[in-house]
């Protein structure tokens, strides 16, 4: 399933108790473009019956069952982009232009490492 890094996880509860969320789960959603790259949204949510359950570094996530399957083996991390600017990027082997990064090299956007919307933001 998908992995949650120690610094995204830091600003995830950052951004709960910044919003007043505590006790919600985090929701990732994922949805497959035409051109085959994956599209991401999160935020602040209570689970669904049908919902998928996951604890990732002691975040409760939760994910549609639709989404799943794009989620398999993705990383959520939280990075500096530019000097002061962070965001969350999801690093995901499902996408086509995934290109890991390597070894020893702090996580970058590149093909298939895509910026989160919704509601935990960047700062």
């Amino acid at each position: 399933m998908i992995r949650i890094t120690p610094q995204a996880a830091e600003r995830i509860r950052a951004a709960a108790a910044e919003g007043g969320m505590e006790g919600l789960s985090l929701r990732i959603a994922a949805k497959e473009n035409p051109d085959g790259s994956i599209e991401y949204g999160m935020g602040f949510d209570e689970a669904g019956e049908l919902d998928i359950r996951v604890d990732c570094n002691g975040i409760d996530v939760i994910i549609a069952p639709i989404s799943e399957p794009l989620l398999m083996g993705a990383v959520l991390d939280f990075v500096e982009l530019e000097p002061n600017q962070y965001s969350f990027i999801f690093l995901n082997p499902n996408d086509p232009n995934f290109e890991p990064p390597n070894e020893g090299e702090n996580c970058r956007p590149q093909g298939g490492c895509n910026c989160g919307n919704g509601g935990c933001g960047g700062s």
